[in-house]
């Protein structure tokens, strides 16, 4: 596979990549063309602070992170080893002070990466040229700083990335209602003409504002829609239900549509964290003691690795329970430990000694990687056998000690605290009941309790952002102290009814 570069690397690393590709593909690893950028420490927090796109749009947030990483590296406390990015080409970024055995890793790293994003059916919807869209992104909001003000559309931004979570991550795979022509022209007359002006191409909930019906000019500051319409089913997708509902200026509602869009890209990485993070460790391990480790390597690649699989109490680390999955599952597939007859063995020494030569670890693994994510990564193959040999517990946070304690040895526990942690990416689920409560155009949330707890202030906060795009008063079920609770905010108190209580009482009063 011909790698393309962008910026022609030192010779040896040059040499280094080259090799490494090969072994990679070897393997049976398929991956899109890989630039490897050689940057200094300080440009490679800068553009992991963007998130790993080096142009996007100006926004505090950024500062404030590439702040932490600097002072995190400078400090001696974190240290970014491997930067790569899911587009076509697949862009990759390696640190300039760094050795070259550990140039050797992250190269070998990135393809295992570079192999996932290409192949894991949950990143098959993503836009995979999104280096390019960042990019477009980053140009059309400083337009907008510059028309309406940087302070306007900066305040707007943060009430947008408020409800960056509120989004459907399943919806890409299935389709909840009618879908809609993502380009919809003008019907040709008989002879060819159109009946109408032809469109702009537009995404559907981007029409109204891309192909105003009115003149554009008396339209830019004009709010498009009132929120008056009810749910037919419920979704999850708030984002989407604000943009074609909430009565936003066309500026607004474009802002929103991209803050929405790089959240439905970046979500796949959040549900396969596990997975892909065990992937490119295994690939990264593999290549290198197989086939490109040299002995004067040894000691630091043994002392890198390690420390990359690490493990603390009270603190989940995604590349070593996903690396000994994997491991497992070529394991359990090469002896043949899977089927109903192993299963049903009751025999514990006979189970152990399992073996019937399958030789089936290496074709499952890709299987693997290329059809599940994390949930289903590890209610599939996380065992009990697998928990014991790892020593897996369960682990809850004890205030009285102010530490994380063992809170359960029993593997039920353990697995349902697990995957309520990975599910919808570790966050609460949330979706819209009614776009017109009780009639006067106020927004109702539901919160599904049976997964992640909502936490009161992060509530509220969300809340009063959600009502500045509404523009009418806001609302979320939910339980608290095992009551169903409903929180409000009404543009300027917030307020908690209680099941049982007569009337709301006044929690909070929102700052002018």
């Amino acid at each position: 596979m011909a790698t393309v570069h962008q910026h022609a690397l030192p010779r040896p690393l040059a040499e280094m990549q080259t090799r490494i590709e090969a072994e990679a593909a070897s393997f049976g690893l398929d991956f899109f063309p890989t630039i490897f950028e050689l940057v200094d420490a300080d440009q490679l927090n800068a553009i992991a602070a963007y998130g790993g796109f080096p142009s996007r749009y100006p926004h505090w947030r950024f500062g404030m992170e590439y702040e932490q990483l600097s002072k995190g590296y400078k400090y001696g406390l974190q240290k970014i080893y491997e930067l790569v990015i899911n587009n076509d080409p697949c862009y990759a970024y390696l640190m300039r002070s760094n050795g070259l055995t550990d140039q050797k890793l992250v190269m070998a790293h990135v393809y295992g990466h570079n192999d996932f994003f290409k192949h894991n059916y949950w990143f098959s919807a993503t836009n995979r040229k999104m280096m390019d869209e960042m990019a477009n992104h980053g140009n059309r909001i400083r337009r907008y700083m510059d028309r309406f003000g940087v302070e306007t559309v900066e305040d707007f931004i943060d009430v947008c990335l408020s409800i960056e979570d509120l989004i459907d991550i399943h919806s890409p795979f299935i389709r909840r209602r009618e879908g809609h022509d993502k380009y919809r022209f003008g019907k040709p007359t008989e002879d060819d003409k159109p009946t109408v002006a032809a469109k702009f191409p537009a995404k559907s909930y981007m029409d109204p504002f891309v192909n105003p019906a009115g003149d554009p000019e008396s339209e830019e500051e004009k709010p498009s829609k009132s929120p008056s319409a009810n749910v037919d089913t419920p979704t999850r997708d708030v984002m989407l239900y604000v943009l074609e509902r909430a009565p936003l200026k066309p500026w607004q509602a474009d802002v929103l549509s991209m803050i929405r869009d790089e959240s439905y890209y970046f979500a796949p990485q959040g549900q396969t964290k596990i997975m892909n993070e065990g992937w490119a460790s295994y690939w990264h391990s593999t290549i290198m003691t197989q086939r490109t480790l040299a002995p004067e390597d040894l000691v630091d690649y043994c002392d890198h690795h390690s420390s990359t699989l690490a493990t603390s109490p009270g603190r989940l680390n995604p590349y070593k329970l996903g690396i000994e999955l994997f491991r497992d599952i070529e394991r359990r597939w090469n002896k043949g430990q899977f089927g109903k007859e192993y299963e049903e063995c009751e025999d514990a020494q006979q189970k152990r000694a399992w073996d019937t030569q399958t030789g089936l670890g290496r074709e499952k693994i890709f299987e693997v990687r290329k059809i599940h994510n994390d949930v289903t990564f590890v209610d599939t193959f996380l065992t009990l056998e697998f928990c014991r040999e790892h020593k897996l517990f369960s682990f809850g946070y004890e205030p009285s000690r102010e530490r994380y304690e063992i809170e359960s040895r029993e593997f039920p526990k353990i697995k349902q605290r697990l995957l309520f942690s990975i599910t919808n990416l570790g966050r609460p689920i949330i979706e819209v009941r009614d776009g017109n409560y009780k009639n006067r155009g106020e927004l109702y949330l539901v919160h599904d309790f049976s997964g992640v707890e909502l936490k009161l202030s992060y509530a509220r906060d969300t809340l009063a952002n959600l009502q500045k795009l509404w523009n009418r008063p806001v609302h979320i079920e939910t339980v608290m102290e095992g009551k169903s609770t409903v929180i409000s905010f009404d543009g300027s108190e917030h307020h908690i009814q209680q099941e049982g209580d007569k009337k709301a009482s006044k929690k909070q009063t929102a700052e002018k």
